[in-house]
Parts: structure tokens; sequence; C-alpha cells
């Protein structure tokens, strides 16, 4: 069995996610913010269309879970640390909004961890892995994205795209000069 190149795709922009993720020390606010307007829409796309070779039928797709939560917790507050004030935003497509009057808060640093813990697991599993174990993670990402974590990454982007053009730092539109 060999890999779909979607497959391969879906792999490298996890690892290139994580990365950024742990490396948000480095960053700037808005280049960290500018790097995941461009990797979560790729993300998106590529997990949406992914179509790993079917399984054997007496096989339940997992992936284990090789991150710990103090790390977690970690990058949790360097983006949080990073992105300051920015970093709560008014969510509507919670679950429990419905039932509310008021607004619900939420973090853009839990959510971009949330989806680096679904993401780094699935690479530390598939590191160096048979590709029967690959294919069986990749069912296993495929059926989170579709439950869970889609939903949470089509949230993010409304804030970060807010955290990106409110600032006007980023504005690269010249004023012409009509004289």
């Amino acid at each position: 069995m060999e890999l779909a190149p979607n497959s391969l795709a879906f792999i490298a922009l996890c690892n290139e996610y994580c990365c950024a993720v742990e490396n948000c020390r480095e960053s700037e606010p808005a280049e960290f913010v500018a790097s995941m307007l461009r990797l979560l829409p790729r993300i998106y796309i590529v997990a949406s269309d992914l179509k790993p070779a079917p399984l054997m039928e007496d096989v339940d797709p997992y992936v284990e879970s090789y991150l710990d939560e103090d790390y977690y917790e970690a990058l949790r507050r360097e983006i949080e640390n990073l992105l300051g004030p920015d970093d709560v935003y008014l969510e509507v497509f919670e679950e429990d909004m419905k039932y509310s009057d008021t607004p619900i808060g939420m973090s853009v640093s839990e959510g971009l961890c949330d989806i680096f813990q679904v993401l780094y697991n699935f690479i530390a599993m598939v590191k160096d892995a048979p590709e029967d174990v690959v294919n069986m993670a990749l069912h296993a990402v495929r059926a989170d994205f579709q439950s869970y974590w889609s939903q949470r990454l089509c949230n993010l982007l409304r804030p970060l795209n807010h955290i990106r053009y409110s600032s006007g730092e980023d504005d690269d539109s010249e004023e012409v000069d009509e004289n």
C-alpha cells in the first residue's frame, strides 16, 4: 500500500503547524497570526479531502496520546501571552450558545492548542510507522476532523483574521495620490 499524495501533504502540513505552534515564542504576534492564517485553511482543505486506503474489517482506527498536559498548557500560555488581550473572542458557534443570553468567551490559544494536540499525537504516531499504521491513523484523524476539530479550526479563523486586519499594521494598500 502506498500513501496518496494528499495523505503525504496532510502529514507535511501537520508537521509544519506543530513546528509553528512549538516555536511561537520566537515569533512576533503579527508573524504568528499570519502563519496560522496561512496554515489553517490549507489543513482544512487537505483534511477534508483525505481518502485513506480502506481498513481491514477488524481494525478500529485510533491515535495514541503522546502530548502531556504540561506541554499543552505551556504552549497555550505562550500563545496567550503572545496574543495578549486578543486571545479572547466571542464565539457564536458554541453548542451552549443556543441556551444562553450572554456571549460565550473563547480562547484563541486554547483552540490552537486543541488542534495542536490532535496533530501532534497524529505526527508522533505516524513518525517512522509502517504504512498500515499510518493509514489507520489517517482514518482516525479524519473521523476526529469531521466530528470535532474541523469546526474548531473554522471558528479560529474569524478571530485570527480580526487580529491580523484590525491592527492596521499589515495594510499593504498604498493610498494613491490623485494629484
